[in-house]
């Protein structure tokens, strides 16, 4: 069945109240960000009426749009404010960079499958993500010439956390990456600060593997 988007709005609002909030995820600017960003865009048309369903979609190449809540969840971690600039690893669908843009000073995202690529700048172009900006590479390099970053996020599972992220965060930044096996993972989330590195376990997650130089070396 095909929705309007008076349904898509509706059904954006539900699954804030029901699977965002209802789960503690309670920051206005992370749920207002969930509300406005039209999630059933950035799938294919064939699965936009299970857009806003509590459970990953695919988006091709192998690679997956995570469900709603783990979205939300991860940017609350992050703590952005509106003059952070924030680095993504794993542009994907482009889904978490358009949420994050919403309140985010600018958001720098590299995502290493090229149709991927090339699919979410199109998206980003044609409605106006001005503060959004794209690369194709290997991510796990991070992105050195515009670092520090106020913030970092890894939309994919890594082994280890990688050093050379850390090494990007400024002073008071924020690191938000899975962490562990290829099929299981804990959301760990970092900070560095004058003292040093420290970190947290967030809760347990899963996603595809962080392929790179510093992750995974196969999918």
């Amino acid at each position: 069945m095909i929705k309007n988007e008076q349904t898509f709005t509706r059904l954006r609002e539900e699954m804030v109240e029901t699977q965002i909030a209802a789960r503690g995820v309670n920051d206005d600017r992370v749920l207002a960000a969930m509300r406005k960003v039209p999630r059933h865009l950035f799938v294919s048309e064939a699965l936009r009426d299970q857009a806003y369903n509590d459970y990953p979609l695919p988006i091709g190449e192998q690679q997956t749009l995570s469900p709603p809540y783990i979205v939300a969840d991860m940017t609350q971690a992050l703590q952005l404010g509106p003059n952070d600039r924030v680095l993504e690893l794993g542009t994907g669908s482009g889904y978490q960079a358009a949420v994050l843009a919403q309140w985010a000073y600018r958001v720098y995202t590299i995502e290493r499958i090229f149709g991927l690529y090339q699919r979410a700048r199109r998206f980003f172009d044609r409605f106006h993500y001005h503060n959004i900006v794209t690369r194709y590479a290997d991510g796990t390099n991070g992105w050195p010439e515009e670092s520090p970053f106020d913030a970092i996020i890894v939309t994919a599972g890594a082994p280890e956390i990688p050093a050379v992220l850390v090494n990007q965060l400024a002073i008071g930044g924020r690191l938000v990456i899975p962490v562990g096996s290829a099929h299981v993972q804990e959301l760990i989330k970092v900070y560095r600060d004058q003292d040093g590195i420290r970190q947290v376990t967030l809760g347990s997650c899963r996603f595809v593997k962080l392929i790179g130089e510093h992750g995974w070396t196969t999918s």
